[in-house]
Order: C-alpha cells, then structure tokens, then sequence
C-alpha cells in the first residue's frame, strides 16, 4: 500500500496545479494569474517595522563586506582616502534622498516595488524593470554567497590550518580553488533555513548583525591603527594620479558609491511597506550616509595598513585575514563577516529576488520559492568567483548597475511626486486593464525616457567590459552613469507628462481600495471595454479615499 501512495504524491507533485496559490478573498485582482498574498498591500496587522528595525538594517549593510570592497577597492585605482571618502559620502546622501522618497511610497501604500513600478511604466511595461531587477538580484545573491564562502574558509582555516594546503584540482583560469568552492557550496547551503523567515521576522536577523558586527569593524580599526601608527599609514598616502585622471576617478568612485545600493533605491517599497507608519523610515536620510561614510573610512584605514603591512592593496577584508597568525582573532573576524553576509544576501538580495518573481508569476511563485529559484540560478549559473577576480572588475561591475537603475529610480520618483502629486489607484495597480494600462499596457512617456537615458551610457558599459573598444569620450559619460541617467529620465518623463498628460490616471485623491474585490466577470469585461470601465469604477463605486 505504501509503494501506490508514494507514485501518487510523486504524480500530484508533477501537475502545476498542486502549485497553484491560493489567492486572498480581499484581493484586488481579478485572477490569481495576477497577485497572490506576497503581492497583496499589506494588512496592518502585519507592519510590524519601527524605527529601530530601520535603523538596525542600514547598520547591518553598512557593516557588509561589500561596502568594504568598495572603499578600500578605490585605494586599489589610485586614490588615496582623502579623496576617496568624500565621494561615498555625497554618493550615500544622494542614495538616502532616493530611498526615503521612493520609500515613502512603499510605506504609504504598502504595495511592493514590481506592483507600485506599474502606475509609472504602465502595467506590462513594468516587467522590464521588474525582469531588470530579477537579473540584478541574482548577481547580488552569488557575489555575496562568495564572499560569505570566503568567510567560511577562513573560519574553517583558523580551525584546520591544513585545510590551505588542500589539494587544488581546478585550473587557474577558473578563479576560484577546489578548497574555496567547497567552502561556497557549504556556504549557499547554510543561507536556506533563513529563506523561510517571513519578511516581517527577518527584521530581528538585523538586530542582531546591528549588535555583533560593529565591534568587530571597531576591534580591526584599532588592530590597524596599532600595527601601523596613522603617520606611516593612511594619513601617509598619496595619490597616483592628478589633473583629469584624478577627477574623473573621483567621479567613478562617486557613481560606484551610488551604485552599491542604487538596486535596493528602486524597490526599497519592497521593504518600507512593513512600517509600522511612514514616519518610521525617515531615519533612513540620516542612517544612510553617517553608517556607509563611517564603514568605508574603517574599510579604507584597515586596506591601507594591510598594505604597510603585506606590501600589497588587500581590497576584499576576508584576505586580509587570510594574512593573519591569530587563528583566534581570524575566526571570530570571519564569523562577523558571515552574519552580516548572510543577512545582507537574504535581506536585499534573495527576498529582493522573491518579490520580483512573485509578480512574474503570481500563480505559482510567492516570495519563499522566488527565493529558493534565486539560490540556484543566482548561486551557481552566474559564477560570481569571476566578477570578483579584480578590484577594477569589481567596480566596473558596480558602475553597470547605475545604466538602467538611475533613469527607473528616477521615472518612480518623478511620477509619484511631481506628475501624480502622490495621488495614486492602487486596486488599479493589479489590474491589467484597469487605469494604468496606458496604451497597450505601456507609459510611452517612461518608454521615451528610459530611450533617450540609457544609450549616452551604453559605450561607456561597452567600454568597461572590453576595452579594446574605444568609444572615444563617451567613456567619460560612465563615471556619472547614475546622476546623468536619473536626471536625464526624470526631466524627459515629466516634460512628456505635463504636455501629453495620461489624463485617465490623474485623480485629486489618492484610492486605497475599495469595498467589493475584483472577479474574473470584472477581468473579462475590462477586456472588452478596457480603461472606460475602470476609470468609472474607482470614482463611483465604494472605495476609501485620503
């Protein structure tokens, strides 16, 4: 009897309808071919994020290995803290009035980023930032899982010394040794558990990371400045380059500032929509710049004694540590490193990743298996070891982001507050007929402005991943990819929408929901009268305005 119920569940298994979502009885769509409970505002009862939990996440990410790649990696190209430091500053205060902003939005309507993305882009036209996003979640998810790899390694070298000298069965082209790709497999298995933590409960991971962490970065400044008095390290440093070289590298450093969080800029709603009240996350304007200034200057201080030290720009801290005879000092240093790798990963990266997924397919996939499908493809099919062979790979890498991400941020910021004046339909949101469908499901104004805004980028992109491409002086363009791009975008949207205004989505209240939630017989007959009938719907029927 056991050998028919197991083929059975083996069977029920393989047909898509066991995967089916049930969707919520209050939804706004008309189908759960279009939202599902991840994707649905959420309830009060559920935002559950204070304050303090905001202030917890910045300092958590700001105590990310990333971030001191990132500062000490521009040691790496010739720039010397001085110069250095002042740019992820102004980069970080530019980077909190985007988020706050946008984040606003989330914990006003408490709707997230890909459903929010659609009263701006129109409701297909979305997807493109929504695809864009996916994509870049994923690199982010398999660059963090390496680094946390490395952190691993050394933890477990600390405790098996030999584990070094393990035999190496991988060519050098690849980048990454046998003992290393152990350790990130055993790694990407660790993050698992933590992908089943509702967005609400991760807050707590960050609390923890806010608590552990900073006296870790606090202990290896201090191991610095002891090993290498300031006279003879940082405060020692010069600078390699000068005149033009030295501007435009400082403008590079300021976009690569802009770009290490500018993907989290764009969904950040993803996030803010579990505030308690909006007033909660304005901490973040404040947050923001003093955690990421004060982690990169610790980041850089610690790089440059490595260098007196070692004699070489150890950009990435965890081979710093490698350097290190305080098996002691090496594991705990490394076991910092794995918390607060491990939070950011799940945190900006997978649950990013899991949002998105779930609007691609709200019918089968919710946050949790957005997730898990971003482990696999993130984790292994884009081979992060690669991405991060070099410090100039690295910010090059970082300098992409900004081609796409500035003009999207820019088009979310520009609509909400400035065209629509915060006056948005959110039932209309999940509803692909409803009134953001534009023309055929796409804004032509932010279709205009993505056009006119990415291709002055584009050489330069070409030019950063091969540069036996000479583009000319449209290199230059790429070191202010993210100002040129979000500027470019939010002047061009606006214009476009202040003379060809959408005028069915332009409302002199904002609309919440509405008494009755939407069926298939609503989704039908939008399809035969399209945007009319919503247009009479959201001011006629029940509905709760603000």
């Amino acid at each position: 009897m056991a050998k028919p119920d197991i083929r059975s569940r083996l069977a029920a298994i393989t047909k898509p309808s066991t995967w089916v979502l049930e969707p919520e009885p209050s939804t706004f769509a008309p189908t759960n071919s279009w939202s599902n409970k991840d994707m649905d505002p959420v309830p009060p009862s559920l935002r559950a994020w204070s304050t303090l939990n905001y202030v917890a996440y910045w300092i958590s990410d700001a105590t990310n290995a990333a971030v001191w790649e990132l500062s000490s990696s521009m040691l790496a190209i010739g720039l010397t803290w001085r110069q250095a430091l002042p740019a992820i500053a102004v980069g970080h205060v530019i980077i909190a009035v985007i988020m706050v902003l946008n984040g606003t939005i989330g914990a006003r309507l408490h709707v997230p980023f890909p459903v929010l993305n659609r009263s701006s882009f129109g409701f297909w036209l979305s997807y493109f930032s929504v695809i864009s996003r996916v994509i870049l979640s994923m690199f982010w998810f398999g660059i963090q899982t390496y680094t946390g790899s490395e952190c691993v390694y050394q933890m477990l070298k600390a405790i098996w010394p030999s584990l070094a000298r393990l035999p190496n069965h991988l060519p050098e082209s690849a980048n990454i040794t046998t003992a290393s790709m152990m350790c990130y497999f055993l790694y990407w298995l660790i993050q698992f558990p933590f992908m089943l933590i509702s967005p609400q409960k991760i807050r707590w991971l960050f609390l923890a990371k806010a608590v552990i962490v900073p006296p870790t970065w606090l202990a290896m400044l201090i191991w610095a400045f002891v090993k290498v008095p300031s006279s003879k390290g940082l405060l020692n440093d010069h600078s390699s380059l000068s005149g033009a070289s030295m501007s435009w590298a400082w403008l590079s450093a300021l976009n690569s500032a802009l770009g290490i969080y500018s993907t989290l800029a764009v969904n950040i709603p993803d996030f803010t929509r579990y505030a308690k009240n909006e007033r909660a996350q304005y901490v973040q304007l404040i947050i923001i710049p003093i955690a990421f200034t004060l982690c990169s200057f610790v980041g850089m201080a610690v790089t440059s004694a490595g260098v007196t030290l070692y004699g070489q720009v150890l950009w990435d801290p965890l081979r710093l540590i490698d350097q290190w005879d305080n098996r002691a000092a090496a594991f705990f240093a490394s076991f910092a490193f794995v918390l607060t790798t491990l939070g950011t990963n799940i945190s900006a990266n997978s649950l990013s990743a899991g949002n998105d997924m779930s609007a691609l397919c709200p019918k089968y996939i919710n946050i949790r298996r957005g997730q898990i499908i971003c482990a696999f493809l993130g984790g292994w099919a884009l081979c992060p070891w690669e991405i991060l062979a070099s410090a100039s790979g690295f910010l090059s890498f970082m300098n992409g982001y900004t081609v796409f991400l500035g003009p999207i941020a820019g088009i979310m910021v520009t609509d909400y507050w400035f065209v629509h004046h915060t006056h948005v339909d959110v039932p209309s949101m999940y509803r692909p007929h409803g009134r953001y469908r534009y023309h055929y499901g796409v804004n032509w104004r932010a279709l205009v402005a993505l056009i006119v805004s990415v291709p002055p980028n584009l050489p330069g992109l070409i030019n950063s991943i091969n540069t036996n491409i000479h583009v000319g002086g449209a290199v230059y363009l790429y070191d202010i990819a993210y100002i040129l791009g979000f500027t470019l975008a939010s002047s061009v949207f606006y214009v476009l929408s202040v003379v060809f205004p959408a005028k069915e989505t332009m409302l002199d209240h904002t609309i919440l929901g509405d008494e009755e939630p939407a069926t298939a017989e609503d989704s039908a007959s939008d399809e035969k009268h399209g945007n009319e009938k919503y247009a009479v719907d959201v001011t006629e029927t029940g509905i709760q305005n603000v």
